[in-house]
């Protein structure tokens, strides 16, 4: 049991599809002071790695909307349609898939790793082809069609 199992079930409880909140009312319903790191617009964000309070509301079918860090006030925005025959939310079931396995990553993910190589020093950022380029590849062209 997480100590922010208390705002999934303020959460569910609600009606509204949209549930506007500061951090200190956030706080008073879990009971305990935010750790420091909610002062930072990333700690509010919907990734299911992010933390333990980010699965907690996101397994309550709510994403967060709206994140005012100044004002310090963000919008809980219920994501949750439909349910399956096995009762649970297809959003609840992709949260949870999400928080059993690790990120998915495409099965095409450094299919070119090793494929070339960068000579040491050269400099990646110098153009492509010399001034001359134009001249010496006419040059070329015109001795292949002799």
């Amino acid at each position: 049991m997480s100590k922010y199992d208390r705002l999934g079930t303020y959460l569910r409880e609600q009606r509204m599809n949209e549930v506007p909140m500061t951090f200190a009312e956030i706080e008073r319903v879990v009971e305990t002071k935010l750790p420091k790191s909610q002062e930072s617009q990333a700690w509010w964000s919907n990734s299911p790695s992010n933390n333990v309070m980010t699965k907690v509301w996101l397994s309550a079918g709510f994403e967060t909307t709206q994140v005012d860090m100044e004002r310090k006030r963000l919008v809980f925005k219920r994501v949750v349609a439909s349910q399956t025959s096995s009762g649970m939310t297809e959003d609840a079931r992709d949260v949870e898939y999400a928080e059993n396995k690790s990120p998915r990553r495409s099965p095409l993910f450094g299919a070119l790793q090793g494929t070339f190589t960068i000579e040491p020093g050269y400099d990646l950022a110098q153009p492509a082809l010399d001034e001359d380029w134009e001249q010496a590849f006419n040059e070329k062209w015109d001795g292949l069609l002799k």
